[in-house]
């Protein structure tokens, strides 16, 4: 973030006169970087607020959707890719907000910023994912014994796709579990 506030003021005047009235409000935002772990929406991405404002006594009740795309790592695979980001909208603007459930309304104004950036957050995935069938890096290939003639430093870097597999020994079995190979199981 660059420190600098951002802020989009909302006049709910014509909204508030006319209680139960459904007024609507599109705008676009572009706000600074909204990051949680590997999903982030990069400084001066489009933001797309589409909401309806409807005055219920002193207070404005704000519905709607906020959308936007967000870059991302997958979890397994480790690439990047971009996935939407869509934010259900139903919040309270009023003149005394109570901390962490509403935003402020002051003077007929409301900032819708502080909303969006909320709903956004919330809404990034915390363990992205490319695509639910991505296989992800192969961890056997990394995790069992190197064989006489492999090194797996030499391993690392190699294309998996592009030969056969080295021929990798099978680890030594645990003696205490020598008991377990004589169980028979009937299905």
């Amino acid at each position: 973030m660059t420190g600098q506030r951002e802020s989009i003021l909302i006049s709910v005047a014509q909204v508030l006169r006319r209680a139960g009235v459904q007024h609507p409000l599109q705008r676009s935002a572009r706000l600074d970087e909204l990051r949680v772990g590997d999903a982030a929406v990069p400084a001066d991405t489009e933001i797309v607020i589409d909401l309806v404002l409807e005055a219920t006594g002193t207070a404005v009740v704000a519905t709607g959707l906020v959308r936007t795309v967000a870059t991302c790592a997958c979890r397994r695979c480790l690439e990047p890719f971009e996935q939407p980001v869509v934010a259900t909208i139903r919040e309270i603007f009023e003149p005394r907000p109570t901390e962490g459930e509403t935003y402020p309304l002051v003077s007929e104004h409301i900032d819708v910023v502080p909303l969006v950036r909320d709903s956004v957050l919330l809404s990034l995935p915390l363990a992205p994912l490319c695509r639910d069938e991505c296989p992800g890096p192969a961890p056997e290939r990394f995790s069992a014994a190197p064989g006489p003639s492999e090194d797996v430093a030499a391993d690392i870097g190699r294309d998996h796709d592009a030969g056969p597999e080295p021929d990798w020994t099978e680890p030594p079995r645990d003696p205490r579990w020598a008991a377990l190979d004589q169980l028979k199981l009937d299905r």
